[in-house]
């Protein structure tokens, strides 16, 4: 049974839906094609027909998790509430993909480092619209070291089996990012 193009859309989404929490939850290593394509609800033999290899999936799956969905109309305030935050820090599956994933991707195919760099480029240059600054380089410069910051603190709070510190960590984090602004 053939299937239609707007089936093959969805299915394609399913996978790199499920394959995006997989990879975030237990890294790219950790996961198989197997794993991906039963987590999505589709049969391992279909994963040919949307992907060349686990390479390949691996590489449109950083494109398809650092895709904004939406926009973060809530200015610095809004990504620091979201971002450093315990729920955010609790669930790695579901959260940012940078804190995730970005220490495995010097590991993976050159296509997916690719992805990796086009997606921080945008997230820098969203940020940047709300960080203060008196031109655009300075607000680039508080960008990238803000979204340094809060990628570092999430990856720090996510790796220690201390909670207090754990919230240490994001609470001074937040408090040097605001201080700052």
């Amino acid at each position: 049974m053939k299937v239609s193009r707007e089936q093959m859309a969805v299915n394609r989404l399913r996978i790199l839906d499920a394959a995006s929490t997989l990879f975030r939850d237990r890294g790219f290593d950790s996961v198989t094609v197997s794993e991906v394509m039963k987590a999505a609800g589709l049969t391992h033999g279909g994963f040919y027909g949307h992907f060349k290899s686990k390479d390949d999936l691996i590489a449109q799956t950083v494109t398809h998790a650092l895709t904004p969905s939406e926009s973060s109309d809530g200015g610095l305030k809004g990504y620091l509430d979201a971002y450093l935050a315990p729920h955010h820090r609790d669930r790695p599956a579901t959260g940012c993909p940078t804190a995730s994933l970005a220490s495995a991707l010097r590991h993976q195919s050159p296509e997916a480092q690719a992805a990796m760099t086009i997606g921080l480029r945008g997230q820098f240059d969203r940020l940047a619209q709300s960080v203060p600054g008196a031109d655009a380089a300075e607000r680039r410069r508080a960008a990238i070291g803000s979204w340094a910051a809060m990628v570092g603190a999430v990856i720090l709070a996510r790796a220690v089996d201390d909670p207090v510190l754990s919230d240490e960590v994001l609470t001074e984090v937040r408090a040097w990012i605001e201080h700052r602004a």
